[in-house]
């Protein structure tokens, strides 16, 4: 596949009945889950997930999402979406990218990047990132 950036976490998606809205092809709304699904999936790569987050009472909670949708999806199709930590301030902030592509024609259908704050699960307010945070999330930041 044709990644926009190096070394990318990969997961793979099918395109269900499910997914598909009156349109025709996959509802917008669904390509937002995928890319959380991308996220969280590559967080527990990481040895990030639920568990540790309720542990240290933190968690990286979306802020903000810029997604251009540059081609459909339809019914039967598999995709595979990839996502990389491209910024961190390792402190609050952290950034991701993803792209989707379809595995026939290799056609990227989408490009993304969120940016996450991390908080406290108690309060839900912006706090410092832990250790564990800084550790796990620098060893896949992009250079």
């Amino acid at each position: 596949m044709s990644w926009d950036r190096p070394a990318p976490f990969v997961i793979d998606l099918h395109v269900g009945a499910e997914d598909i809205d009156g349109l025709g092809h996959a509802n917008n709304a669904v390509y937002v889950s995928w890319l959380e699904r991308c996220a969280w999936r590559h967080s527990q790569y990481l040895g990030l997930d639920l568990t540790e987050y309720r542990r240290l009472d933190r968690a990286m909670a979306v802020v903000r999402h810029e997604i251009d949708y540059l081609a459909s999806a339809y019914e039967g199709q598999q995709l595979q979406m990839a996502t990389w930590i491209v910024e961190s301030d390792q402190r609050l902030k952290m950034d991701r990218c993803f792209q989707l592509l379809r595995l026939e024609d290799g056609l990227t259908l989408l490009r993304a990047r969120t940016t996450f704050v991390c908080i406290e699960l108690s309060t839900g307010r912006p706090k410092r990132m832990p250790a564990e945070f800084v550790e796990g999330y620098g060893r896949a930041l992009l250079a």
